[in-house]
């Protein structure tokens, strides 16, 4: 993961960027034998979901009689190979999570240039340039396409939806190296850049009202991974040194530190129908420096999951997880955090119990529903829910979805 003066691209400008490199690669590879065109690949995808709570919000109005329909994610990627040993790649996503509909304007998901320094049957490495997408955890580089997810929402204890920006991508260098052995295959990656602090970053520390600008810092990801006998025991350990600074603009308020440094150990084990995968996170996070100590803090928060996933008919699966998050290991049920006068106990834990089934009638075709029995609010979406003093402790959640792709 990467954070400081996060290079923006203004919205056209992505894919007038990207169209320029395919255009130049097409024009410098005129004399392969193989022409590059026939290697261009376009695919998008397009999700919509319906979710209904019975209290508090997530992703809109969703404890409304109606509930809300304020989830929808719509991208489209393109990919080029002009050489062997050269890939270039890129996704563009509109993504809707409640809100005013404000931050659904299409964005760059990624987009990079791949190129293989080794590759053979014995390994393979390499560097990505440009936006990547983090190697964090099982999902989060595939997380925005619904096809690749065993749930409509991934354990929010791991991969928060309502600081989502933070882990998702960042604008750097990515390194890669792939080792096949004689039971198994040994992965790592590493990079460096910078990772996106949007608006969400700034609604949950609380720094929305306040007058300044929330800056990413070069930072740092890696993870390792291995996977046994063709991928019947998948394991990886992962991390990140993740900082970002607020550069005040209210007088009297110094400038200030935001830091983020995951540590995250994945397990997984697949059957011939059936997968059992589990996931712990400590996760150290704070700001510092500023002159008011009302904002700065430094705690480590847990999180972890078990999950089970069963599939049936050929197109049929259903899930069964429980997933456990906490904001401070040494307030684990919020209470001195309440007693501070910050806020409500339940907003610094959440204990989620899963229920789900997908139905897969064609190939471009995906069916979803889940129920959610949350004990906890530790992950609602700050904007859903600008009061945490008004929010439910306990709360049911249904969600609905239909995906298409091409």
């Amino acid at each position: 993961m990467t954070v400081s003066k996060s290079f923006r691209w203004s919205k056209p400008r992505p894919a007038l960027l990207m169209g320029a490199a395919l255009l130049a690669t097409v024009t410098q590879a005129h004399g392969e034998e193989e022409n590059v065109l026939d290697t261009l690949q376009l695919h998008g995808f397009l999700s919509q979901a319906l979710v209904i709570t019975d209290d508090n919000n997530f992703f809109g109005p969703s404890s409304s009689d109606e509930g809300s329909l304020k989830f929808t994610e719509i991208g489209a990627n393109v990919s080029l190979r002009p050489h062997e040993d050269v890939l270039i790649a890129a996704q563009v996503l509109s993504r809707r999570a409640g809100g005013d509909g404000s931050e659904a304007s299409p964005e760059l998901d990624y987009g990079l240039i791949d190129y293989q320094i080794q590759s053979n049957q014995q390994r393979n490495f390499g560097v990505q340039v440009g936006r990547f997408k983090n190697p964090f955890g099982f999902y989060n580089q595939t997380r925005d396409v619904a096809f690749t997810r065993p749930s409509i929402l991934l354990p929010q204890s791991i991969y928060f939806d309502r600081t989502r920006s933070l882990a998702l991508s960042a604008d750097g260098v990515l390194s890669y190296y792939e080792e096949r052995l004689s039971q198994g295959t040994l992965r790592f990656q590493a990079g460096v850049g910078r990772v996106q602090a949007g608006d969400d970053l700034r609604r949950t520390l609380r720094l929305d009202r306040i007058p300044g600008d929330l800056e990413p810092e070069t930072s740092a990801i890696g993870q390792v991974r291995y996977e046994h006998d063709g991928g019947r025991i998948v394991a990886a350990l992962g991390t990140a040194q993740v900082g970002a600074s607020f550069e005040s603009n209210t007088p009297g308020l110094s400038d200030g530190d935001f830091y983020f440094r995951p540590v995250i150990l994945s397990l997984q084990y697949n059957a011939e129908y059936w997968s059992l995968t589990t996931e712990y996170a400590l996760r150290e996070s704070g700001m510092e420096n500023f002159n008011d100590p009302r904002l700065n803090f430094d705690a480590t928060g847990e999180s972890w999951y078990i999950q089970y996933t069963r599939r049936f008919l050929d197109d049929w699966q259903w899930l069964v997880r429980y997933d456990s998050l906490i904001s401070n290991r040494d307030d684990r049920s919020g209470k001195a955090f309440e007693a501070a006068g910050a806020g409500p106990a339940h907003s610094q834990f959440a204990k989620d119990m899963t229920f789900g089934l997908q139905w897969t009638p064609h190939p471009r075709l995906l069916l979803s529903g889940e129920y959610h029995h949350v004990d906890g609010t530790g992950w609602l979406p700050a904007q859903d829910n600008p009061d945490p003093s008004e929010t439910s402790r306990y709360w049911n959640m249904l969600l609905f979805q239909m995906s298409l792709r091409f």
